[in-house]
């Protein structure tokens, strides 16, 4: 009998009884059985949503998973509210797992999760087909739906076509309980690395994307004690290398390796890896970049195998010299080529930032956790940065750029709320906010120009000279839609909000009787729970 892995990829997939989704891009991953709706579930049957926060938090401890919220607890510390503000979480492991070569991905979740991260994860490009094992609240019970997952990654574990499959626990699982840990490391020769990525013990995505990679550092770091592994695909470095931790631009690893060549040095593998055997070549490395500081897992089996990590990045002039002075110190190499270093680069740096300044006050703030680095190279492009949030924790590997940051009186607010985002921007006024989507659409309402971080400005190159005039023409430019914008909100001004929300053909039709009366009882309950509080 076929195992209910189902795919779940478009619309289709999901309204349809009858068609498997066969991808026509890069890779089909999956072909499974046809979808039975008896069998999704889309909310625990008490009703709880996925981020219900700290109610999940409590089954899922019932349940038998104290431990793992312990250690999440410990990497991730909460900020102020118990459940993400931004996107679900999952979606940063999902990513990572879609961008590596020769590995599938099954999701265990409600089924409304489900749909929405691969909807997410093919609006950013995923090329592969998403696994998905349904349940229902008698498999969820029962225990059947561990059973079904076993039998779907069985199924799946060809070698000829996957080198790892990652299986992940969405809320619902993870607060179920649902053990991952006890399926088998390895059949027939591929990888099962099961990892749980709930909203309510995961702050945001960027930080899931630390929990795979981590995952998968830890399960390469056994195979190499084990004995031999696989080389790079490009050979082994004839330099020592130094592994860089995070996500970034394509061309920044280049700019980097640009950078550490005068002091004999290469740049290695980018963690999270695009394929299996870069892992191994990443924790060969003896020093390791920490370039986005949130990776704490990821650090942990770095620092496990011996390796040692550098925190902060090279962007613009201040933070390229100290963090070519680390990286150096860190590999030994003589102060003269650490200087050669220096000065081969840093001219043309302070050129590119001299020949692109940025005029403006700006507040800044976003979820990728490079927004410090990003802070840093607006503020030596000239700006007038007033504030900076970033969702992400504070760690040992952000402090160098939140002291350059504080040095300069700028507020550095790590585990930023909406909140605390949105009144920055309000008290500051600025020419510019750069923000995620809720805070630029907050600001444009007041007719300040906005900038989305993660597609406008992460999307960019940020390292060494390429970094260091990217971010103006796109600042500057937007900073000069001021007058656009407040010719905007006049034009609109009293349309869409209020009484005026909505689509009219013809005015709006306004009741204020009906909101006195409405008032008048909001007042009446409010006295009455006043009077009971009082007896």
């Amino acid at each position: 009998m076929s195992p209910p892995l189902v795919p779940f990829d478009r619309e289709e997939a999901i309204l349809s009884n009858e068609k498997t989704y066969d991808d026509t891009a890069e890779v089909d991953v999956i072909r499974g059985a046809p979808r039975d709706p008896s069998r999704d579930a889309g909310v625990p049957s008490d009703g709880l949503g996925c981020h219900s926060g700290s109610e999940m938090k409590k089954a899922a401890e019932l349940a038998g998973n104290t431990e793992l919220l312990d250690r999440y607890a410990a990497d991730y510390p909460q900020g102020p509210h118990d459940k993400p503000q931004s996107m679900c979480p999952a979606f940063g492991s999902l990513r990572v797992g879609l961008r590596m070569k020769r590995v599938a991905t099954v999701l265990s979740g409600s089924a409304c999760c489900v749909y929405g991260l691969t909807f997410v994860s093919h609006f950013y490009g995923a090329r592969r087909s998403v696994g998905y094992v349904p349940f229902n609240s008698e498999t969820l019970v029962t225990g059947k739906l561990f059973e079904d997952i076993r039998d779907s990654v069985h199924e799946m574990a060809d070698p000829d076509r996957f080198d790892a499959i990652v299986v992940t626990n969405l809320c619902v699982p993870t607060a179920s309980g649902v053990p991952l840990r006890l399926l088998p490391d390895e059949i027939n020769g591929v990888r099962i690395v099961g990892i749980d990525v709930p909203g309510f013990g995961v702050p945001t995505h960027a930080e899931a994307k630390d929990i795979l990679a981590g995952a998968m550092l830890d399960y390469a770091r056994a195979e190499i004690k084990a004995g031999p592994v696989a080389a790079p695909t490009g050979g082994k470095s004839d330099r020592p290398t130094v592994s860089l931790l995070g996500e970034m631009f394509p061309a920044d690893p280049m700019m980097i390796g640009a950078m550490l060549a005068p002091m004999g040095l290469a740049a290695g593998p980018v963690v999270p890896c695009r394929e299996w055997r870069e892992l191994y070549a990443a924790l060969d490395s003896q020093v390791v970049a920490a370039i986005h500081p949130f990776y704490t897992a990821a650090v942990r089996s770095f620092q496990a195998a011996g390796r040692t990590v550098v925190g902060s990045a090279p962007v613009g002039r201040d933070g390229t010299a100290a963090w070519l002075k680390a990286i150096g110190e860190a590999y030994n190499v003589p102060a003269a080529q650490i200087a050669a270093a220096q000065n081969a680069f840093l001219p043309a740096i302070e050129g590119a930032l001299a020949g692109a300044p940025i005029n403006g006050t700006i507040t800044l703030s976003g979820y990728e956790g490079s927004e410090l680095l990003v802070a840093r190279l607006l503020v030596e492009s000239g700006a007038d940065l007033r504030y900076v949030g970033t969702a992400c924790a504070r760690s040992e590997w952000s402090e160098p750029d939140r002291v350059w940051l504080e040095d300069k009186g700028i507020k550095v607010q790590f585990r930023a709320s909406l909140e605390d985002d949105c009144a920055a921007m309000e008290g500051v006024r600025p020419d510019l906010a750069i923000g995620t989507t809720p805070v630029v659409q907050k600001a444009k309402e007041l007719g300040i120009p906005g900038l989305y971080y993660t597609n406008l400005i992460s999307a960019r190159p940020l390292m060494g000279p390429a970094g260091a005039g990217s971010l103006a023409e796109v600042v500057n430019a937007a900073i000069a839609g001021k007058e656009r914008m407040d010719s905007m909100k006049a034009f609109f001004e009293g349309v869409g909000s209020g009484d005026t929300a909505g689509v009219w053909e013809g005015s709006p039709n306004l009741r204020p009787d009906f909101r006195a009366a409405h008032q008048k009882k909001l007042e009446k309950k409010a006295r009455a729970a006043k009077a009971e509080q009082m007896i």
